[in-house]
């Protein structure tokens, strides 16, 4: 439904019921790509909405190149970066203002939610998505991708503007790493 061509031509019309069907395809897993990423609830629901706003405002500027669901993906992806990077650098001149005491105020405790870990599971979920957060982030973006998100290398390829071959290069790299990273986590815990 949503590659095609007389539904795109709706949505660039600014049909409403085409654009309610599409937020009703996609919303889940925009959600679920996004929290992947940023890993806090909220911040995953207002990037959602975000989403779907500049899919409704630049959907005239979708020209078919990809699949829609890929040019999504992308928009849900560069959104969960952008806040990402927003995150770090508040942190880093919060750090500076708490060095030379211009900041009394405490850090952010970063709380861990992602639907689907049950309680007995989540401890080790929080370990595993501490150490993707040391992967460099297109490691990281694939790797989420491909194993919370169940999209193809391909499908990953297209979203990253990567080729397959690279995107299975960035798994491995980003497989070897986790397992560097949390052996020496496990090791210094026992």
């Amino acid at each position: 439904m949503s590659d095609n061509l007389e539904f795109i031509e709706l949505l660039k019309k600014g049909d409403r019921l085409a654009f309610t069907q599409l937020v009703e395809q996609y919303q889940h897993i925009v959600f679920n790509t996004i929290l992947s990423i940023v890993q806090q609830f909220q911040d995953a629901e207002d990037l959602t909405q975000e989403v779907f706003v500049q899919v409704y405002r630049s959907i005239h500027n979708f020209r078919g190149d990809s699949k829609l669901s890929t040019w999504i993906y992308r928009i849900a992806l560069t959104k969960s970066l952008e806040l990402e990077r927003k995150r770090k650098a508040k942190k880093t001149i919060g750090f500076f203002k708490n060095l030379i005491g211009l900041d009394d105020s405490k850090a952010d405790v970063k709380d861990f939610y992602h639907p689907g870990v049950v309680i007995q599971q989540k401890e080790n979920a929080v370990i595993l998505f501490k150490a993707l957060q040391k992967l460099p982030e297109n490691q990281r973006i694939a790797f989420l991708l491909i194993k919370a998100e169940g999209l193809s290398y391909h499908e990953v390829g297209a979203i990253m503007n990567k080729s397959v071959k690279s995107i299975e290069g960035l798994i491995h790299r980003a497989g070897e790493n986790l397992r560097e990273l949390l052996t020496s986590y496990y090791k210094q815990t026992n």
